[in-house]
């Protein structure tokens, strides 16, 4: 359904009633298709905050399953590090949740599993289901204490301690149903390649506690940040952007590139680099990353960059315009890219346009579901908390 969005009040009224209904609709049947403990309910309570008191009541409702879902410290796929999110943000309206986030703050921070430092796959480094994306989740609506991030860094400083990054070609995939194309290659995406690790080295850079910390993250940083920035190609459409995985010296892919999202594709590799760059003092990667993002801004095309079968597909943060929105407002706050205030406006118009009445279709999830499409929505144009974004690796 196509909502006002000439007036910003108007349009500020009609996210925050969708995301309250959402609320209400979610505690009232609650789960779905979706992981007890993933953290996307209580991140939108957390940005609705004091504006309704749906956004307490589905806390509560959320805090009563949170933890029953898989073991793993994963950050999304029911881990426990976005049972932390959820319990750290969801503290913000029910403070007695705070001591249990610091409980199992602490079992993530000082009890990593053991994971492998060769021949990996992607729970041994990635964003969504390993230790970046556990990193970034204790950087989320807390700030950690010096040290916390250090065991979690050190490891991925360590996949990161060659020019080629070897340690990070995965070894795990051959025959895979889905993923067979990955076997002895590296990713290059946000949730599950080297975009992913960028932020989780970045962030534990910016809150390294001495210099004797900082030397290896700089170095691991360094080398990961370079050997991305030269996996770039520009595209058919003159996108600057990046393959599904690392171009092994052969030619880029032929034609234009469609998957241009916060997961895969130049909005959160371009971030990733930029503010590593930003963090390293890098300014000639920073400016090649922000021109990338001003190419892309400036060519976006909905009808062709948005695609699949699924709200999803179209509209949430992983595949569609909401993850896209977010990475845009990221470059507008924090590299000032006037191309990226533009696109912004144009998400969030196109968002506020389709944007349906009622969420019964739309699995939950903060990745995929209306819970980050709608917690987009009120950080980027609406000035609403941005102390989930680590969730993303953004800021």
């Amino acid at each position: 359904m196509a909502y006002d969005t000439t007036a910003p009040d108007t349009a500020r009224d009609t996210v925050l009633g969708l995301a309250v209904r959402y609320l209400e609709q979610w505690a009232a049947a609650p789960g779905g298709d979706g992981h007890p403990s993933d953290p996307g309910v209580p991140v939108l309570a957390h940005v609705v905050a004091d504006e309704h008191p749906a956004a307490a009541a589905a806390v509560a409702v959320w805090a009563r399953t949170a933890g029953r879902g898989p073991s793993h410290p994963a950050l999304y796929n029911g881990g426990l590090a976005g049972t932390l999110v959820g319990l750290r943000l969801g503290a913000t309206l029910h403070p007695p949740l705070h001591r249990a986030a610091d409980r199992l703050r602490d079992h993530l921070a000082t009890r990593p599993p053991a994971y492998r430092t060769r021949d990996v796959a992607f729970p041994d480094y990635d964003l969504i289901s390993g230790p970046s994306g556990t990193l970034l989740a204790l950087c989320a609506g807390a700030e950690p204490e010096p040290g916390l991030l250090r065991p979690l860094a050190a490891h991925l400083a360590l996949l990161c301690d060659g020019d080629e990054l070897p340690r990070l070609r995965a070894a795990q995939y051959d025959g895979h149903p889905y993923l067979a194309w990955m076997q002895g290659r590296i990713n290059t995406g946000m949730g599950h390649g080297v975009a992913g690790v960028l932020p989780a080295l970045t962030a534990a850079l910016r809150r390294a506690p001495d210099r004797e910390s900082t030397a290896p993250l700089t170095a691991a940083l360094g080398r990961a940040t370079r050997w991305l920035a030269r996996q770039a190609y520009d595209d058919d459409r003159a996108i600057r952007t990046w393959a599904g995985a690392g171009l092994d010296g052969g030619p880029p892919p032929d034609g234009p590139n469609p998957r241009q999202a916060w997961c895969y594709g130049t909005p959160g590799v371009a971030w990733a680099l930029w503010d590593a760059a930003d963090a390293l003092g890098d300014m000639a990667v920073a400016e090649g990353a922000a021109d990338a993002f001003t190419a892309l801004a400036e060519r976006y095309d909905e009808d062709f960059h948005l695609f699949g079968d699924t709200p999803g597909d179209l509209l949430g943060l992983c595949h569609g315009a909401a993850g896209v929105l977010a990475v845009a407002d990221a470059f507008d706050r924090h590299a000032r890219v006037p191309a990226a205030a533009a696109l912004k406006r144009r998400l969030v118009r196109h968002l506020l346009t389709r944007l349906p009445e009622t969420f019964d279709d739309w699995p939950p999830g903060l990745l995929s579901g209306p819970p980050g499409a709608l917690s987009a929505l009120l950080t980027a144009a609406h000035g609403a908390s941005r102390a989930w974004l680590p969730c993303l690796g953004l800021r």
